[in-house]
């Protein structure tokens, strides 16, 4: 093995934000809803971390050029520059690297489902990737508490 992912799962950070009540409830509030895109963040950290998955969050922005943002060995972060979308660049991404790569997509959005399970790529729901954090994190305490 080289070291690398074991797969990529990229995920419509709004649609979860949307499909989980906790982060939904801090959506509502435009001063907290840094605080649900932080928490998601978080989350999908320690699924990355237990899963070995590589995670690309992608989010709708409003800027005029698409920013990325890599952590060191971590998450990587994509905002759609204004005038696009987050499920055209999720869409893309599965186009050009299902073919190539392991990759699952996490929408809550069907033609975004159609499109990447016609390029090759799996999906998931943003309920399914609750339980599938929820399993990283109960790992991670295991592992601490071990």
């Amino acid at each position: 093995m080289d070291g690398g992912p074991s797969h990529y799962l990229i995920v419509d950070g709004h649609s979860v934000m949307h499909a989980w009540p906790e982060l939904r409830r801090a959506m509502r509030n435009s001063a907290r809803r840094h605080l649900a895109r932080l928490e998601l963040m978080r989350v999908l950290r320690v699924y990355q971390d237990m899963s070995g998955a590589q995670v690309v969050l992608v989010f709708d922005g409003t800027h005029q050029a698409r920013a990325e943002e890599r952590e060191p060995g971590g998450l990587q972060v994509i905002y759609a520059e204004a005038g696009t979308t987050a499920d055209a660049i999720i869409e893309r991404l599965a186009s050009k690297y299902a073919p190539v790569h392991p990759l699952r997509v996490v929408s809550a959005d069907g033609m975004v489902r159609e499109t990447v399970l016609a390029s090759g790529a799996d999906w998931t729901s943003p309920e399914m990737l609750r339980r599938l954090c929820e399993d990283a994190e109960e790992k991670l305490r295991g592992m601490i508490g071990g």
